[in-house]
């Protein structure tokens, strides 16, 4: 069975490229709860808390104005601690006539075989003016981790 599912959650906008680093927290709304001894992170980079399969799921609102193509939230994984590469891709685009509100979800594979080393964080990549949504509250940008078993 599952040993280990969490959920986070962006708690104020983000905008600008690059790393989300801030703004992040267990949800902590009425009713959640989590298996096992869930993720901890740290300046936006997650940590896992044993090896395993895992399953990264991102759920992101993004808030588009009229100059913004596209924006796009990557997941980006380290196998050594040090160099992240994008391996999902939650792209979203105008619509022409003003500015647009979409949720679109994006998700990975990850196999953990060390904890020290692989990591994994959250970007956002082609930005102008585009946020992407937080709240404290509820979930509008959610980021679940649900370990699938050894692998």
């Amino acid at each position: 069975g599952i040993t280990m599912a969490d959920q986070w959650r962006l708690t104020a906008d983000s905008s600008g490229n690059g790393a989300i680093n801030s703004n992040l927290e267990r949800n902590d709304s009425t009713g959640f709860n989590y298996i096992g001894t869930g993720m901890t992170q740290s300046s936006g980079i997650f940590t896992f808390p044993s090896t395993g399969l895992y399953w990264i799921i991102m759920q992101p609102r993004l808030h588009m104005f009229v100059d913004d193509n596209q924006a796009h939230i990557e997941l980006k994984v380290t196998t050594d601690n040090s160099s992240y590469a994008t391996r999902a891709r939650a792209t979203a685009g105008e619509n022409e006539s003003g500015e647009t509100r979409t949720s679109v979800a994006q998700s990975y594979f990850f196999d953990v075989t060390n904890t020290s080393t692989h990591k994994v964080k959250f970007a956002l990549a082609s930005v102008s003016t585009t946020t992407v949504d937080g709240d404290t509250d509820i979930n509008h940008t959610s980021f679940t981790f649900i370990r699938l078993g050894d692998t």
